[in-house]
């Protein structure tokens, strides 16, 4: 008798979590962990302030399992805790200014959501991280979280409480902006 063992899902082991079993948010914590380091290193820049951070990502995430709502994805609840980390840090640093926001004021109701072949993903990671540090906070988030965490849009708007046609069109400027922006030297 052939017996096979699925992995749980983020959204079953937060379940157990938010249920009393604490031991097992540790295979969250090694499911993340080496994701939400990466994320970080494209915004900070210092690599420890990226470990730190992302240590009291696990903390929040645990101390606030219980808001999580399992019937819905436990990616962009984690990503959300990273990303406002990163951000509040970026801030109290000066790294980044905020300013008013057209592209989430203006409603857009139509948005793309292109399949793009493999190497021209790879090709766009490839030219996007030599280039993308020169390019506004909104199109750096969206372009990390689209090229390098492979998110779909849908997530990439939870992450960042936008509209899914807002990043279908900050992933359209910040490509524009990457094609203005291009070095020579990087192609």
């Amino acid at each position: 008798m052939d017996i096979t063992h699925e992995k749980p899902t983020d959204e079953e082991i937060a379940l157990r979590v938010q249920r009393g079993d604490s031991e097992i948010f540790g295979v969250l914590v090694d499911r993340y962990e080496q994701k939400l380091l990466r994320y970080g290193r494209k915004f900070l820049s210092r690599p420890e302030d990226v470990e730190d951070i992302v240590q009291d990502v696990f903390i929040r995430a645990y101390r606030n399992i219980q808001s999580f709502d399992p019937t819905q994805r436990f990616n962009p609840w984690i990503y959300r805790i990273a990303h406002n980390a990163y951000l509040n840090t970026m801030r109290r640093n000066s790294l980044a200014p905020l300013s008013v926001d057209f592209d989430t004021v203006l409603i857009h109701f139509k948005y793309d959501d292109p399949s793009e072949s493999e190497r021209e993903q790879k090709d766009m990671r490839d030219l996007i991280e030599r280039s993308m540090t020169d390019l506004p906070a909104k199109y750096r988030e969206v372009l990390i979280l689209h090229y390098f965490e492979e998110m779909p849009y849908k997530d990439i708007a939870d992450v960042l409480q936008i509209p899914v046609g807002t990043v279908s069109i900050r992933l359209r400027r910040a490509r524009e902006a990457l094609k203005k922006n291009i070095n020579p030297a990087h192609l």
